[in-house]
Protein backbone atom coordinates (compact mmCIF):
# COMPACT_ATOMS: atom_id res chain seq x y z
CA UNK A 1 0.00 0.00 0.00
CA UNK A 2 2.78 2.47 0.90
CA UNK A 3 4.76 1.67 -2.25
CA UNK A 4 1.64 2.11 -4.37
CA UNK A 5 0.97 5.49 -2.74
CA UNK A 6 4.56 6.56 -3.34
CA UNK A 7 4.36 5.45 -6.95
CA UNK A 8 1.15 7.42 -7.53
CA UNK A 9 2.54 10.56 -5.89
CA UNK A 10 5.90 10.57 -7.65
CA UNK A 11 6.36 13.01 -10.58
CA UNK A 12 5.81 11.46 -13.99
CA UNK A 13 7.93 13.82 -16.07
CA UNK A 14 11.70 13.71 -16.49
CA UNK A 15 12.18 17.21 -15.10
CA UNK A 16 10.08 16.46 -12.02
CA UNK A 17 11.90 13.23 -11.27
CA UNK A 18 15.29 14.81 -11.92
CA UNK A 19 14.43 17.66 -9.55
CA UNK A 20 13.35 15.13 -6.95
CA UNK A 21 16.62 13.23 -7.33
CA UNK A 22 18.60 16.45 -6.91
CA UNK A 23 16.64 18.19 -4.15
CA UNK A 24 15.87 15.30 -1.79
CA UNK A 25 19.53 14.26 -1.22
CA UNK A 26 20.56 17.90 -0.70
CA UNK A 27 17.79 18.49 1.83
CA UNK A 28 18.54 15.24 3.67
CA UNK A 29 22.25 16.06 3.76
CA UNK A 30 21.63 19.56 5.11
CA UNK A 31 19.20 18.24 7.72
CA UNK A 32 21.66 15.57 8.82
CA UNK A 33 24.56 18.01 9.06
CA UNK A 34 22.42 20.56 10.87
CA UNK A 35 21.11 18.14 13.48
CA UNK A 36 24.05 15.82 14.00
CA UNK A 37 27.00 18.16 13.55
CA UNK A 38 26.05 21.81 13.76
CA UNK A 39 23.69 21.58 16.71
CA UNK A 40 26.03 19.34 18.68
CA UNK A 41 29.00 21.55 17.84
CA UNK A 42 27.33 24.77 18.94
CA UNK A 43 25.87 23.10 22.02
CA UNK A 44 29.35 21.98 23.07
CA UNK A 45 30.92 25.37 22.40
CA UNK A 46 28.09 27.15 24.23
CA UNK A 47 28.40 24.85 27.26
CA UNK A 48 32.16 25.49 27.50
CA UNK A 49 31.82 29.28 27.17
CA UNK A 50 28.93 29.50 29.62
CA UNK A 51 30.76 27.29 32.14
CA UNK A 52 33.69 29.71 32.05
CA UNK A 53 31.38 32.64 32.77
CA UNK A 54 29.72 30.65 35.57
CA UNK A 55 33.00 30.83 37.55
CA UNK A 56 32.89 34.61 37.52
CA UNK A 57 29.18 34.70 38.32
CA UNK A 58 29.57 32.35 41.28
CA UNK A 59 32.42 34.52 42.56
CA UNK A 60 30.19 37.61 42.45
CA UNK A 61 27.34 35.78 44.18
CA UNK A 62 29.66 34.53 46.91
CA UNK A 63 31.06 38.06 47.36
CA UNK A 64 27.55 39.46 47.81
CA UNK A 65 26.66 36.77 50.35
CA UNK A 66 29.91 37.39 52.30
CA UNK A 67 29.24 41.12 52.75
CA UNK A 68 27.91 42.20 56.13
CA UNK A 69 25.39 44.71 54.78
CA UNK A 70 23.58 45.41 51.55
CA UNK A 71 25.60 48.59 50.99
CA UNK A 72 28.86 46.73 51.47
CA UNK A 73 27.68 44.08 49.04
CA UNK A 74 26.86 46.69 46.38
CA UNK A 75 30.28 48.32 46.86
CA UNK A 76 32.11 45.02 46.55
CA UNK A 77 30.06 43.99 43.48
CA UNK A 78 30.74 47.33 41.80
CA UNK A 79 34.46 47.02 42.42
CA UNK A 80 34.59 43.47 41.01
CA UNK A 81 31.99 43.80 38.24
CA UNK A 82 33.79 46.56 36.33
CA UNK A 83 36.97 44.58 35.54
CA UNK A 84 34.90 41.44 34.85
CA UNK A 85 32.62 43.42 32.46
CA UNK A 86 29.53 42.31 34.36
CA UNK A 87 26.91 44.86 35.41
CA UNK A 88 25.37 44.20 38.83
CA UNK A 89 22.21 45.50 40.48
CA UNK A 90 21.31 44.83 44.11
CA UNK A 91 18.53 44.54 44.99
CA UNK A 92 16.71 43.88 41.73
CA UNK A 93 13.26 42.73 40.61
CA UNK A 94 13.42 39.49 38.64
CA UNK A 95 11.07 38.61 35.81
CA UNK A 96 8.41 35.94 36.22
CA UNK A 97 10.25 33.28 34.23
CA UNK A 98 12.95 32.58 31.68
CA UNK A 99 12.68 34.59 28.45
CA UNK A 100 14.03 33.03 25.25
CA UNK A 101 13.54 34.35 21.68
CA UNK A 102 11.44 32.25 19.36
CA UNK A 103 14.45 31.39 17.17
CA UNK A 104 17.62 30.95 19.23
CA UNK A 105 19.96 28.10 18.38
CA UNK A 106 21.95 28.24 21.63
CA UNK A 107 19.56 29.93 24.06
CA UNK A 108 18.31 26.69 25.61
CA UNK A 109 21.86 25.51 26.29
CA UNK A 110 22.84 28.88 27.83
CA UNK A 111 19.96 28.82 30.31
CA UNK A 112 20.49 25.16 31.15
CA UNK A 113 24.22 25.66 31.83
CA UNK A 114 23.62 28.80 33.94
CA UNK A 115 21.09 27.02 36.11
CA UNK A 116 23.38 24.00 36.52
CA UNK A 117 26.46 26.11 37.39
CA UNK A 118 24.88 28.71 39.69
CA UNK A 119 22.64 27.93 42.60
CA UNK A 120 19.38 29.80 43.37
CA UNK A 121 18.89 31.22 39.84
CA UNK A 122 15.49 32.95 39.83
CA UNK A 123 15.25 33.74 36.08
CA UNK A 124 17.30 34.19 32.92
CA UNK A 125 16.36 36.60 30.14
CA UNK A 126 17.72 36.43 26.58
CA UNK A 127 15.17 38.90 25.21
CA UNK A 128 17.95 41.24 24.15
CA UNK A 129 19.97 39.11 21.74
CA UNK A 130 23.12 41.05 22.63
CA UNK A 131 22.84 40.68 26.42
CA UNK A 132 22.26 37.99 29.06
CA UNK A 133 20.46 38.95 32.26
CA UNK A 134 20.51 36.59 35.24
CA UNK A 135 18.68 37.04 38.54
CA UNK A 136 20.16 35.15 41.51
CA UNK A 137 18.85 34.99 45.09
CA UNK A 138 21.38 36.26 47.71
CA UNK A 139 21.30 37.02 51.41
CA UNK A 140 20.67 40.69 50.59
CA UNK A 141 17.92 40.11 48.03
CA UNK A 142 17.74 39.30 44.30
CA UNK A 143 20.96 40.09 42.45
CA UNK A 144 20.83 41.07 38.76
CA UNK A 145 23.85 40.13 36.64
CA UNK A 146 24.05 41.61 33.12
CA UNK A 147 26.79 40.72 30.63
CA UNK A 148 27.39 40.37 26.87
CA UNK A 149 25.86 37.44 25.01
CA UNK A 150 29.08 36.92 23.09
CA UNK A 151 30.73 35.60 26.25
CA UNK A 152 28.44 32.54 26.37
CA UNK A 153 27.54 31.86 22.70
CA UNK A 154 29.44 31.50 19.47
CA UNK A 155 28.93 34.59 17.33
CA UNK A 156 26.46 34.32 14.42
CA UNK A 157 25.79 30.56 14.55
CA UNK A 158 23.11 30.97 11.88
CA UNK A 159 25.65 32.03 9.27
CA UNK A 160 26.70 28.43 8.64
CA UNK A 161 23.11 27.41 8.07
CA UNK A 162 22.57 30.31 5.70
CA UNK A 163 25.72 29.42 3.80
CA UNK A 164 24.61 25.79 3.58
CA UNK A 165 21.17 26.74 2.27
CA UNK A 166 22.54 29.23 -0.25
CA UNK A 167 25.26 26.89 -1.49
CA UNK A 168 22.79 23.99 -1.60
CA UNK A 169 20.38 26.04 -3.70
CA UNK A 170 23.22 27.20 -5.95
CA UNK A 171 24.56 23.69 -6.51
CA UNK A 172 21.04 22.39 -7.10
CA UNK A 173 20.48 25.09 -9.73
CA UNK A 174 23.79 24.25 -11.43
CA UNK A 175 22.97 20.54 -11.40
CA UNK A 176 19.47 21.22 -12.74
CA UNK A 177 20.83 23.30 -15.62
CA UNK A 178 23.32 20.57 -16.45
CA UNK A 179 20.64 17.87 -16.26
CA UNK A 180 18.26 19.93 -18.37
CA UNK A 181 20.89 20.08 -21.08
CA UNK A 182 21.12 16.30 -20.92
CA UNK A 183 17.34 15.84 -21.02
CA UNK A 184 16.77 18.27 -23.87
CA UNK A 185 18.04 15.86 -26.57
CA UNK A 186 15.70 13.18 -25.23
CA UNK A 187 12.74 15.57 -25.49
CA UNK A 188 13.75 16.54 -29.04
CA UNK A 189 13.97 12.88 -30.02
CA UNK A 190 10.59 12.17 -28.44
CA UNK A 191 9.06 15.07 -30.37
CA UNK A 192 10.64 13.85 -33.63
CA UNK A 193 9.28 10.34 -32.99
CA UNK A 194 5.81 11.72 -32.17
CA UNK A 195 5.84 13.86 -35.32
CA UNK A 196 6.89 10.89 -37.41
CA UNK A 197 4.02 8.90 -35.93
CA UNK A 198 1.73 11.67 -37.21
CA UNK A 199 3.29 11.53 -40.65
CA UNK A 200 5.61 14.51 -40.23
CA UNK A 201 9.33 14.24 -40.89
CA UNK A 202 11.06 16.85 -38.73
CA UNK A 203 14.76 17.66 -38.68
CA UNK A 204 16.58 15.95 -35.82
CA UNK A 205 20.29 15.84 -34.98
CA UNK A 206 21.42 13.52 -32.14
CA UNK A 207 23.14 15.44 -29.34
CA UNK A 208 23.86 14.97 -25.66
CA UNK A 209 25.56 12.09 -23.88
CA UNK A 210 26.91 9.06 -25.73
CA UNK A 211 23.94 6.89 -24.77
CA UNK A 212 21.46 9.55 -25.88
CA UNK A 213 23.33 10.02 -29.15
CA UNK A 214 23.22 6.26 -29.73
CA UNK A 215 19.46 6.23 -29.18
CA UNK A 216 19.06 9.19 -31.54
CA UNK A 217 21.14 7.51 -34.24
CA UNK A 218 19.09 4.32 -33.86
CA UNK A 219 15.90 6.36 -34.30
CA UNK A 220 17.26 8.04 -37.44
CA UNK A 221 18.32 4.68 -38.88
CA UNK A 222 14.87 3.25 -38.21
CA UNK A 223 13.15 6.25 -39.77
CA UNK A 224 15.38 6.09 -42.84
CA UNK A 225 14.70 2.38 -43.28
CA UNK A 226 10.97 2.97 -43.08
CA UNK A 227 11.22 5.80 -45.59
CA UNK A 228 13.19 3.62 -48.00
CA UNK A 229 10.69 0.78 -47.64
CA UNK A 230 7.81 3.15 -48.28
CA UNK A 231 9.49 4.58 -51.36
CA UNK A 232 10.33 1.11 -52.65
CA UNK A 233 6.72 -0.01 -52.14
CA UNK A 234 5.39 3.08 -53.93
CA UNK A 235 7.74 2.60 -56.89
CA UNK A 236 6.89 -1.08 -57.13
CA UNK A 237 3.16 -0.39 -57.07
CA UNK A 238 3.53 2.34 -59.67
CA UNK A 239 5.15 -0.20 -61.98
CA UNK A 240 2.47 -2.77 -61.21
CA UNK A 241 -0.22 -0.18 -61.91
CA UNK A 242 1.27 0.60 -65.31
CA UNK A 243 1.83 -3.07 -66.22
CA UNK A 244 -1.70 -4.12 -65.23
CA UNK A 245 -3.62 -1.22 -66.69
CA UNK A 246 -2.04 -1.61 -70.12
CA UNK A 247 -3.37 -5.17 -70.77
CA UNK A 248 -6.71 -4.23 -69.20
CA UNK A 249 -6.99 -1.36 -71.67
CA UNK A 250 -6.19 -3.72 -74.57
CA UNK A 251 -8.84 -6.15 -73.33
CA UNK A 252 -11.38 -3.36 -73.12
CA UNK A 253 -10.58 -2.25 -76.67
CA UNK A 254 -10.76 -5.81 -77.94
CA UNK A 255 -14.08 -6.48 -76.24
CA UNK A 256 -15.54 -3.29 -77.65
CA UNK A 257 -15.25 -4.86 -81.13
CA UNK A 258 -17.49 -7.76 -80.17
CA UNK A 259 -21.27 -7.82 -80.08
CA UNK A 260 -22.78 -6.06 -77.10
CA UNK A 261 -24.55 -9.20 -75.91
CA UNK A 262 -21.31 -11.20 -75.87
CA UNK A 263 -19.04 -8.41 -74.62
CA UNK A 264 -21.18 -7.04 -71.75
CA UNK A 265 -20.33 -9.79 -69.19
CA UNK A 266 -16.66 -9.65 -70.14
CA UNK A 267 -16.59 -5.85 -69.92
CA UNK A 268 -18.12 -6.13 -66.44
CA UNK A 269 -15.32 -8.49 -65.44
CA UNK A 270 -12.71 -6.09 -66.83
CA UNK A 271 -14.31 -3.20 -64.90
CA UNK A 272 -14.27 -5.27 -61.73
CA UNK A 273 -10.62 -6.14 -62.27
CA UNK A 274 -9.85 -2.44 -62.81
CA UNK A 275 -11.65 -1.58 -59.57
CA UNK A 276 -9.77 -4.28 -57.67
CA UNK A 277 -6.42 -3.01 -58.98
CA UNK A 278 -7.32 0.55 -57.95
CA UNK A 279 -8.33 -0.70 -54.51
CA UNK A 280 -5.05 -2.55 -54.02
CA UNK A 281 -3.13 0.53 -55.11
CA UNK A 282 -5.07 2.77 -52.72
CA UNK A 283 -4.33 0.39 -49.86
CA UNK A 284 -0.62 0.22 -50.60
CA UNK A 285 -0.24 3.90 -51.50
CA UNK A 286 -2.10 5.35 -48.47
CA UNK A 287 -0.92 8.98 -48.42
CA UNK A 288 1.96 8.72 -50.90
CA UNK A 289 2.40 11.95 -52.81
CA UNK A 290 0.32 13.88 -50.29
CA UNK A 291 2.00 16.35 -47.94
CA UNK A 292 0.81 18.06 -44.81
CA UNK A 293 -1.06 21.29 -45.50
CA UNK A 294 -3.04 23.73 -43.36
CA UNK A 295 -6.55 22.45 -43.94
CA UNK A 296 -9.91 23.38 -42.44
CA UNK A 297 -11.60 20.06 -41.47
CA UNK A 298 -15.11 21.50 -41.85
CA UNK A 299 -14.39 22.35 -45.48
CA UNK A 300 -13.24 18.78 -46.13
CA UNK A 301 -16.51 17.40 -44.76
CA UNK A 302 -18.62 19.76 -46.85
CA UNK A 303 -16.59 18.94 -49.98
CA UNK A 304 -17.00 15.17 -49.48
CA UNK A 305 -20.76 15.54 -48.93
CA UNK A 306 -21.08 17.84 -51.95
CA UNK A 307 -19.30 15.29 -54.19
CA UNK A 308 -21.57 12.53 -52.88
CA UNK A 309 -24.69 14.62 -53.48
CA UNK A 310 -23.62 15.36 -57.06
CA UNK A 311 -23.39 11.60 -57.58
CA UNK A 312 -26.94 11.20 -56.29
CA UNK A 313 -25.92 9.52 -53.04
CA UNK A 314 -28.06 10.08 -49.90
CA UNK A 315 -25.37 11.77 -47.80
CA UNK A 316 -25.89 14.85 -45.63
CA UNK A 317 -23.73 16.99 -43.37
CA UNK A 318 -24.07 15.91 -39.74
CA UNK A 319 -22.97 17.63 -36.55
CA UNK A 320 -20.04 20.06 -37.00
CA UNK A 321 -18.50 21.52 -33.86
CA UNK A 322 -15.28 23.27 -32.97
CA UNK A 323 -13.43 26.27 -34.40
CA UNK A 324 -13.02 26.47 -38.17
CA UNK A 325 -9.26 26.90 -38.04
CA UNK A 326 -6.53 25.36 -40.23
CA UNK A 327 -5.09 22.04 -39.07
CA UNK A 328 -2.00 20.30 -40.48
CA UNK A 329 -3.53 17.40 -42.46
CA UNK A 330 -3.01 15.49 -45.69
CA UNK A 331 -6.16 16.63 -47.49
CA UNK A 332 -6.05 14.06 -50.31
CA UNK A 333 -5.55 11.19 -47.87
CA UNK A 334 -8.33 12.41 -45.55
CA UNK A 335 -10.73 12.83 -48.48
CA UNK A 336 -9.87 9.33 -49.65
CA UNK A 337 -10.56 8.02 -46.16
CA UNK A 338 -13.90 9.84 -45.89
CA UNK A 339 -14.91 8.69 -49.37
CA UNK A 340 -14.17 5.11 -48.38
CA UNK A 341 -16.19 5.45 -45.19
CA UNK A 342 -19.11 7.01 -47.07
CA UNK A 343 -18.96 4.36 -49.79
CA UNK A 344 -18.74 1.60 -47.19
CA UNK A 345 -21.77 3.06 -45.35
CA UNK A 346 -23.96 3.47 -48.45
CA UNK A 347 -23.14 -0.04 -49.63
CA UNK A 348 -25.10 -1.46 -46.70
CA UNK A 349 -27.39 1.44 -45.68
CA UNK A 350 -29.95 3.82 -47.14
CA UNK A 351 -28.44 7.10 -45.92
CA UNK A 352 -25.37 8.46 -44.17
CA UNK A 353 -24.24 11.54 -42.28
CA UNK A 354 -20.74 13.01 -42.12
CA UNK A 355 -19.68 15.25 -39.21
CA UNK A 356 -16.57 16.60 -37.56
CA UNK A 357 -15.52 17.78 -34.10
CA UNK A 358 -12.37 19.94 -33.77
CA UNK A 359 -10.67 20.34 -30.37
CA UNK A 360 -7.30 21.61 -29.20
CA UNK A 361 -5.85 18.09 -29.19
CA UNK A 362 -7.65 16.14 -31.93
CA UNK A 363 -9.86 16.23 -35.00
CA UNK A 364 -12.70 13.69 -34.97
CA UNK A 365 -14.47 12.87 -38.26
CA UNK A 366 -17.64 10.77 -37.96
CA UNK A 367 -19.60 8.85 -40.57
CA UNK A 368 -22.91 7.34 -39.42
CA UNK A 369 -25.43 5.22 -41.33
CA UNK A 370 -28.73 3.44 -40.76
CA UNK A 371 -27.50 0.00 -41.88
CA UNK A 372 -27.12 -3.25 -39.94
CA UNK A 373 -23.85 -2.18 -38.34
CA UNK A 374 -21.00 -4.45 -37.29
CA UNK A 375 -21.14 -6.63 -34.13
CA UNK A 376 -18.74 -5.51 -31.40
CA UNK A 377 -16.90 -8.85 -31.50
CA UNK A 378 -16.05 -8.36 -35.20
CA UNK A 379 -15.07 -4.69 -35.25
CA UNK A 380 -11.40 -5.36 -34.63
CA UNK A 381 -11.27 -7.80 -37.55
CA UNK A 382 -13.19 -5.40 -39.81
CA UNK A 383 -10.22 -3.02 -40.09
CA UNK A 384 -7.77 -5.78 -41.02
CA UNK A 385 -6.88 -6.04 -44.70
CA UNK A 386 -8.63 -8.64 -46.89
CA UNK A 387 -11.22 -9.40 -44.21
CA UNK A 388 -14.82 -9.67 -45.48
CA UNK A 389 -17.33 -9.93 -42.70
CA UNK A 390 -20.38 -12.09 -43.22
CA UNK A 391 -23.27 -11.85 -42.58
CA UNK A 392 -23.20 -8.71 -40.39
CA UNK A 393 -22.46 -6.27 -43.20
CA UNK A 394 -23.08 -8.67 -46.10
CA UNK A 395 -19.84 -7.83 -47.80
CA UNK A 396 -20.65 -10.09 -50.70
CA UNK A 397 -22.94 -7.30 -51.82
CA UNK A 398 -21.05 -5.52 -54.54
CA UNK A 399 -17.41 -5.88 -55.47
CA UNK A 400 -14.72 -5.56 -52.86
CA UNK A 401 -11.81 -7.33 -51.25
CA UNK A 402 -12.17 -6.03 -47.69
CA UNK A 403 -9.71 -3.14 -47.94
CA UNK A 404 -11.95 -0.10 -47.48
CA UNK A 405 -11.76 0.16 -43.69
CA UNK A 406 -8.14 -1.01 -43.70
CA UNK A 407 -7.19 1.90 -45.98
CA UNK A 408 -8.93 4.32 -43.61
CA UNK A 409 -7.17 2.78 -40.62
CA UNK A 410 -3.79 3.09 -42.35
CA UNK A 411 -4.42 6.77 -43.17
CA UNK A 412 -5.41 7.38 -39.54
CA UNK A 413 -2.15 5.84 -38.30
CA UNK A 414 -0.08 8.04 -40.61
CA UNK A 415 -1.70 11.04 -38.87
CA UNK A 416 -1.02 9.63 -35.42
CA UNK A 417 -4.69 8.73 -35.05
CA UNK A 418 -7.01 5.76 -34.99
CA UNK A 419 -10.19 4.44 -36.61
CA UNK A 420 -12.93 3.50 -34.14
CA UNK A 421 -16.09 1.59 -34.96
CA UNK A 422 -19.20 1.77 -32.82
CA UNK A 423 -22.97 2.06 -32.82
CA UNK A 424 -24.76 5.13 -34.13
CA UNK A 425 -27.20 6.40 -31.52
CA UNK A 426 -28.72 8.81 -34.03
CA UNK A 427 -29.26 6.57 -37.08
CA UNK A 428 -29.02 3.13 -35.47
CA UNK A 429 -26.36 1.71 -37.78
CA UNK A 430 -22.58 1.85 -37.81
CA UNK A 431 -20.64 4.85 -36.51
CA UNK A 432 -17.09 5.18 -37.84
CA UNK A 433 -14.87 7.71 -36.07
CA UNK A 434 -11.64 8.86 -37.70
CA UNK A 435 -9.70 10.42 -34.80
CA UNK A 436 -6.58 12.36 -35.78
CA UNK A 437 -4.09 13.85 -33.30
CA UNK A 438 -3.18 17.51 -33.76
Amino acid sequence: MIFRWLKNTMPRGLYGRAALILIVPVLLLQLLVSVVFIQRHFDGVTRLMTSAVNIELRFLVDTANAAATEAAARADLLALGAPLEINTTLPATPVAGDITPWVDLTGRMVIETLRDGIGDVAAVSLEDRGRVVVWVATLHGPLQLDFSRRRVSASNPHQLLVIMVVMGALMTAVAYIFLRNQLRPIKRMAKAAADYGKGRVTAFTPTGAIEVRAAGMAFLDMRNRLERQTQSRTMMLSGISHDLRTPLTRLRLGLSLLDDADAAPLLADVDEMQQLVDTFLDFARSDAGDSLEPTIPQDLVRAVVADAERSGQPVVVGVITGPAEPVALRPLAIRRALDNLVGNALRYANRAEVGVNVTDRAVRFTVEDDGPGIPAAQREDAVNPFVRLDPARNQDKGSGVGLGLSIVSDIARTHGGVLRLGDSEKLGGLKAELVLAR
